[in-house]
């Protein structure tokens, strides 16, 4: 399904109903929208099933709509359950489940017409909405908007994280080959049944809950995102929410997310990192889908001290923002220290 987690098809949805199945969460990790990288991070997989599922019934408990139907019991498979009734570590989250219709490419364009004439009235919402509190250094904000757009009496984006003084909510394509972020005008067309207010309603929740979950256990939500779908003609939000790979957090300052991987690339190994922007740029002078194919190298495999050094900050992680010792791990504040070390 991605780079990351899989998907177990239980009963397949069809056109007029939902169906049930299960993200099936790896060890693997994607940065630059490469897709699988060449390591594995242990128990990364574990740690974002266990955060996402706890946020998950968070937002029940709030009254948020969402796919979520609850954990997979490690030692019984056929059971499903809440995530303070699994025991150890979840790996496998069960869900209710909806279409994802091919979205052909032709002549330089998707058609998104073609998309929902076969999405019925079940289906992935083809869109991502991000939303933002903070501008961090790693932002791509910073690459399409100055700082006046958004309040700031300031020329150029400062060399640290900025924030908003109102969360910022956006939209960007889900299924291309290259995300980009789109107008309103441009998402309503793109989301069919699924109205753009509502889509933005679904995300400022989500934003609020998580927002104030890190807070409480010592974090700073920067920014995030939800993807949703439409099930019986209700958008709920779908795929996996609030995780280190959805999501910036901050701890004393530090990333405390896959941003870290993505940073520490960028001075590991630049030639690859430089290739990926070299071979997007070309992509879209081309009409090309697949930029991929234009890279020309392939990414280092990360040493094996930063391997565990981020496997430590995911489990870490994962134990303070959920306020249980879920797995083997330093004190968030060791992880934390570990990391800016890299």
């Amino acid at each position: 399904m991605t780079s990351v987690k899989d998907l177990r098809v239980a009963d397949a949805p069809t056109r007029e109903a939902a169906g049930r199945g299960r993200f099936a969460f790896t060890d693997d990790y994607s940065v630059f929208d490469w897709g699988k990288m060449p390591d594995q991070i242990p128990q990364k997989g574990a740690a974002l099933c266990t955060m996402g599922a706890y946020n998950f019934e968070l937002l029940e408990a709030a009254g948020v709509p969402t796919h979520y139907r609850g954990v997979v019991d490690a030692g019984d498979a056929e059971r499903v359950v809440d995530l303070d009734s699994a025991g150890t570590p979840p790996t496998e989250m069960a869900i209710d489940l909806v279409r994802v219709p091919d979205l052909p490419f032709a002549d330089g364009d998707y058609d998104y017409d073609a998309f929902h004439a076969e999405a019925g009235s079940n289906y992935v919402v083809p869109l991502e909405i991000v939303f933002r509190n903070t501008v961090p250094v790693g932002s791509s904000l910073r690459s399409r908007a100055s700082p006046e757009e958004y309040g700031l009496d300031v020329a150029e984006w400062p060399a640290e994280p900025v924030t908003l003084a109102d969360p910022v909510v956006e939209f960007s394509t889900k299924f291309e080959e290259q995300d980009r972020y789109v107008d309103d005008a441009e998402a309503d067309r793109i989301a069919g049944d699924a109205a753009v207010a509502d889509l933005e309603s679904l995300a400022r929740r989500v934003n609020d809950v998580v927002t104030e979950r890190a807070e409480a256990a010592g974090f700073e939500h920067q920014d995030g995102k939800i993807e949703c779908a439409v099930i019986d003609g209700e958008v709920v939000v779908a795929d996996v929410v609030g995780t280190f790979d959805e999501n910036r957090f901050s701890y004393r300052g530090q990333q405390v997310s896959k941003e870290v991987v993505r940073q520490f690339y960028k001075s590991y190994d630049p030639t690859w990192v430089d290739a990926v922007s070299e071979a997007k740029a070309e992509a879209d002078r081309e009409g090309v889908a697949d930029w991929r194919e234009l890279c020309g190298t392939t990414p280092e495999r990360l040493p094996e001290d930063v391997i565990e050094t981020v496997s430590a900050l995911y489990r870490a992680g994962t134990n303070a923002y959920a306020g249980s010792e879920w797995f083997d791990a330093p004190d968030i504040d060791a992880a934390v220290d570990a990391v800016r070390d890299l």
